[in-house]
């Protein structure tokens, strides 16, 4: 028997045919030159393990390209090595750069990810979330607004003691997880607007079930102030984080007698609906409207012009939350809510009024 790289080969007699098998704990320990207690140990990240025989045992698993059977781990510490990431998002490009940031932290630590789609407006929406954790036993959630803030679920989770982790939580007190300062980026994109010279500067709103659209809105009403500026209600109209509901928004805003000079959109997908729908207006943006957004989602450096938003670091924030989680879970560390920082990106569909 030769081993091979990850794999095994052995060779049947009678027909000769080649069958690859997987290198095992045991090739691992071998080629580290110690046992598979030891292996495991690393496996699983524990502490009591000297860092030299750590990095012998990291580069034995390389060399062999060793993968870890998902099952024999759970028999050995009655765990699935398994995250939840739960969903109720409109924003495709927004679930995706989150599940990006999950994935590789499940990955860097030898966990797989379940991804769900979920409606959580649903009457029985609780007792499929339930469901899902009876079939599947993941070892705890990742929770995405609006979910993040569903009272019901949230008690229920508690009361079974099943570890979560928050992305962007209206309330973070006692909860893991992740969050972004996104009224004082809202107040800082209006403060973009004022210093182009706009006085005319609405807002469309998202959902109002989710803390973004609360705080965001919250920040628009804060750059106002600041400026000293007055609130006009016409200039605040809801939308749902989604393309459609900012078309809508925007035509409304457009049609009005004394139109804004600028729109401030809750998000990137809604603020690209804004830019659509001043087109079909023969609106010129920026000549006539900026429009800025909030997310820095991949659409906003496709769509013309480059939208101007709030880069919130979606990936990083998917990534740290699962850390968050994953340190909860193994009891290494004390597992915390993480503020993550924002940057503005400035793009052509900001200028100037006429």
């Amino acid at each position: 028997m030769e081993i091979l790289p990850n794999l095994r080969r052995e060779k049947t007699a009678e027909h000769g045919r080649v069958f690859l098998m997987r290198a095992t704990i045991d090739d691992v320990a071998r080629a580290a030159g110690t046992s598979t207690k030891t292996v495991s140990r690393v496996l699983n990240n524990e502490p009591n393990v000297r860092e030299s025989m750590r990095e012998r045992v990291l580069t034995a698993m390389a060399a062999l390209k060793y993968r870890p059977l998902a099952s024999a781990r759970s028999l050995a510490t009655n765990r699935s090595f398994m995250i939840g990431l739960l969903y109720d998002n409109l924003s495709p490009s927004y679930i995706m750069e989150v599940q990006a940031g999950v994935l590789e932290a499940c990955a860097a630590q030898h966990y797989s990810m379940m991804v769900q789609p979920l409606v959580s407006a649903a009457a029985d929406f609780v007792e499929r979330v339930e469901d899902i954790l009876s079939r599947h036993r993941p070892d705890g959630l990742i929770l995405t607004p609006p979910i993040t803030d569903h009272a019901q679920l949230l008690d229920s989770l508690r009361r079974h003691d099943i570890p979560f982790a928050s992305i962007a939580p209206r309330h973070p007190k006692g909860c893991i997880g992740v969050m972004l300062d996104e009224r004082e980026a809202a107040a800082k994109m209006v403060e973009h607007l004022v210093t182009l010279g706009h006085r005319r500067i609405a807002h469309i709103l998202g959902d109002p079930k989710h803390g973004a659209g609360v705080w965001r809105l919250a920040g628009y009403r804060d750059g106002l102030k600041q400026a000293g500026l007055k609130e006009i209600p016409g200039y605040m109209v809801q939308g749902w984080f989604s393309f459609e509901s900012g078309v809508a928004a925007a035509r409304q805003l457009l049609a009005l007698k004394r139109r804004p000079t600028a729109i401030f959109a809750a998000d990137d997908d809604m603020a690209v609906g804004t830019i659509w729908a001043a087109a079909e207006a023969g609106v010129s943006v920026p000549g006539e409207l900026s429009i800025c957004g909030f997310d820095d989602t991949m659409i906003a450096a496709q769509v013309w012009p480059p939208l101007t938003t709030v880069h919130q670091p979606v990936r990083e924030m998917g990534r740290r939350a699962t850390e968050e989680l994953l340190g909860r879970v193994s009891g290494k560390g004390k597992a915390a809510m993480v503020e993550v920082h924002y940057e503005m990106r400035i793009r052509a569909s900001t200028a100037p009024p006429p």
